[in-house]
């Protein structure tokens, strides 16, 4: 027996269109790729691609930028 887990790849048509237009609404609303993967059980790469597929306008890379140690 093989210790993969099943494929969680969804076949073009409306379920799918579904599932990408529910993740749109919460990235839109601020949510991360990172934090709807997590929610979903997705990977980060499936999450992006659906959220592509529904015409997502990708916020720029974020976070707080460390500053630099004083020497």
């Amino acid at each position: 027996m093989s210790n993969k887990t099943q494929v969680r790849r969804l076949a073009p048509g409306p379920d799918r269109d579904k599932v990408a237009q529910d993740l749109k609404e919460k990235y839109d609303s601020g949510t991360s790729i990172r934090a709807l993967a997590e929610e979903t059980g997705r990977s980060y790469g499936g999450v992006h691609r659906l959220l592509e597929d529904a015409g997502v306008t990708f916020r720029s890379r974020g976070g707080a930028m460390r500053e630099k140690a004083a020497s």
